[in-house]
């Protein structure tokens, strides 16, 4: 079968089939096999029927590369991107956005969903994450029976499983497309600082043989000295023909000091042609943004063909280096792992420089799927014979049997993470009944694995009747009802109560838009213990509304507020009308991360304005969101 000039591999055959049967698929193939291809189908069948397609991904980095991509393909008049804090073509025929988005949709029955035929879900392997994978399990529940699923994912062992169980909730027919032959093969291998690279066997072998005749704790023999394998020795061995190469570091910083470090040791010439673009791409930026130290480093790195591109550049410096990439001018591009889900380059060699990561709680190994997601970037399709994965082993957290399971095969099952949340419960009463809402309770993937029906002391039962007493109890639900302050929480998809008792009750009443501005921000920040605030400004407005929320049983039991003295580093100039580059002279905060936090405070100001009939808040609500544009506006943000 021939689709875009291509002959369809054998899987590619079937999922097609499936859509022409108005079948589900779920297709499990690697990284670089040609799945996006199934999702192009899709979209060339029903683009102009009048029905709507709708495409999630799990970031928003990667929803904005996809629009970018079916712009380029379809037209920018068929495709609308949703994000949470921007909306573009909403009425287009295609629309990207991330999971969260959609699911809110389907919960609040979002009436644009009537005429949906299709809703892709890439990297379906999310349903794994423990604190999100929530979000994929009820934008399965709760869509609509009109729509079919195209779930894509590198590998879902359990594929029939999981297909089974959306055939059970959504009674249609739901086909597994299996595919596991690499288009590119892939060797992983690993790097010594003694051995270089090898194999994880000859490591094991030379760890025991220099472990040998040492005992703890006698004289004699010392312990053998072992040293950290260096990221730039490695480059050296790869070599030129192994390149160009991702090399994976699990740190924003280090990934910027790596890229100038390796640009300094005269490994790679200066590049003109690089230098040149570099400079006039930045001839008309602002002298702050020329000035940044981030700005300078990549200038540093990219002079001779290295790079690095993390969330805490400016989405222009991340556009930047992302094209010299994609044209063959970069050789190795340090990154962090939410590169290998967001952007779809591949690269010859991917260079893990750990396997280790910090998780929130502690250091620990990658999960196979976390391994395969990053490898499988190795190997470009047409251009490479074999693709290569080297990881940094550090011999002094090596160890062997665990390595050996995360990079053998992808054997992580998907598993259900459901749990429900605030938000998810005040939907269910305020769109069904009782007994729809025991129905549902039995939908979840959770109860499909634990081969569970729904009995008056299961745990999800347990859990919904413990929220809901909590929501009697805190005035937002009443009977089988909502309340009006219900109504209100049921639009908002997190801090649901703490964001009800601040603007579905009088506690905003008679405060300024100043302090409305302070209440948001601090309902955004998430703080991080690095983080500094070397400039904050405690005023009158500051020490009256801390004294309110201290004053309210209600309020001042969340800590979600604690920040907001901090924050007045960010609001106050912003209020106060300072530019972008003012305000980060205030933080250590990366102006990513700046921006970030500003759209983040644009989404939660849109759910309450959409949540409130409160035509005051309204317009406090407004004035707010027009200073916070004005301090981010042309900074590229998408």
């Amino acid at each position: 079968m021939e689709y875009k000039g291509f002959t369809l591999d054998r899987f590619q055959e079937e999922a097609a089939a499936g859509i022409e049967s108005n079948y589900s698929v779920v297709v499990s193939a690697p990284t670089g096999s040609g799945k996006t291809l199934i999702a192009d189908y899709i979209v060339d069948k029903h683009l102009h029927d009048g029905s709507k397609i709708i495409y999630t991904a799990p970031i928003k980095a990667l929803s904005n590369q996809k629009y970018k991509d079916f712009k380029a393909e379809y037209g920018e008049e068929n495709v609308g991107l949703l994000t949470g804090d921007f909306v573009e073509n909403p009425g287009a025929p295609l629309l990207i956005m991330t999971t969260e988005i959609y699911r809110n949709m389907v919960l609040t029955e979002d009436p644009g969903l009537d005429v949906v035929s299709y809703v892709i879900f890439d990297e379906i392997h999310f349903i794994n994450d423990v604190e999100r994978g929530y979000v994929w399990e009820e934008s399965i529940i709760f869509s609509k029976p009109n729509a079919r699923f195209l779930c894509l994912s590198a590998t879902i062992p359990n594929a029939e499983e999981f297909a089974d169980w959306i055939r059970i909730i959504k009674r249609h027919e739901v086909l597994v497309v299996r595919h596991s032959t690499r288009s590119v093969p892939l060797h992983k291998l690993f790097y010594d600082y003694e051995l270089g690279i090898t194999t994880l066997k000859d490591i094991k072998e030379e760890i025991e043989v220099a472990n040998t005749g040492y005992i703890p704790g006698q004289r004699g023999r010392k312990k053998p000295r072992i040293q950290k394998p260096s990221h730039i020795e490695l480059i050296k061995e790869i070599g030129e023909d192994r390149l160009p190469c991702f090399f994976f570091v699990f740190s924003r910083d280090r990934c910027e000091r790596n890229a100038v470090a390796l640009s300094k040791t005269g490994l790679f010439e200066v590049n003109p042609k690089i230098s040149t673009i570099v400079r006039d791409r930045l001839a008309n930026a602002p002298e702050q943004i020329r000035s940044l130290k981030t700005t300078q480093h990549l200038r540093q790195a990219l002079s001779h063909g290295v790079a690095f591109h993390h969330a805490g550049m400016l989405p222009m410096l991340k556009n930047l280096v992302e094209e010299l990439f994609e044209a063959n001018m970069i050789k190795v591009l340090y990154t962090t792992e939410t590169f290998a889900v967001g952007i779809n380059m591949p690269a010859k060699t991917v260079c893990f420089e750990s396997l280790r990561k910090y998780d929130g709680s502690g250091f620990r190994y990658l999960n196979s799927k976390e391994y395969f997601q990053i490898a499988g970037r190795a190997g470009r399709r047409g251009i490479d014979s074999v693709g290569y994965a080297i990881a940094m082993i550090d011999r002094r957290d090596f160890m062997y049997k665990a390595l050996t399971r995360m990079t053998g095969s992808d054997t992580l099952p998907i598993k259900s993470q459901f749990r429900l949340s605030v938000n998810t419960v005040l939907n269910l009463i305020g769109r069904h009944n009782p007994d729809e809402i025991d129905l549902i309770l039995t939908m979840s993937l959770y109860s499909y694995q634990k081969k569970m029906p729904l009995k008056e002391g299961s745990e999800i039962r347990r859990v919904y009747k413990n929220l809901v007493k909590q929501l009697k109890t805190a005035g937002y639900v009443a009977g089988e009802e909502l309340t009006a302050k219900g109504v209100f929480a049921s639009q908002i998809y997190s801090d649901e109560i703490l964001t009800g008792e601040l603007f579905a009750t009088d506690f905003h009443k008679g405060l300024s838009e100043y302090q409305i501005m302070l209440l948001i921000g601090g309902l955004c920040y998430e703080h991080k213990s690095r983080t500094e605030f070397y400039k904050t400004f405690f005023n009158h407005e500051v020490k009256t509304l801390l004294n309110r929320i201290s004053s309210e049983p209600g309020v001042k039991r969340y800590r979600r507020l604690k920040h907001i003295k901090i924050l007045t580093a960010l609001l106050t100039p912003c209020y106060n009308g300072a530019s972008f580059f003012e305000i980060l002279k205030n933080t250590s905060m990366l102006e990513g991360d700046v921006i970030r936090f500003y759209r983040q405070m644009l989404d939660r100001i849109g759910q309450i304005r959409k949540a409130t009939s409160d035509n005051d808040l309204i317009s406090r609500l407004d004035f707010v969101q027009e200073k916070i544009q004005n301090t981010i506006a042309d900074l590229d943000a998408i």
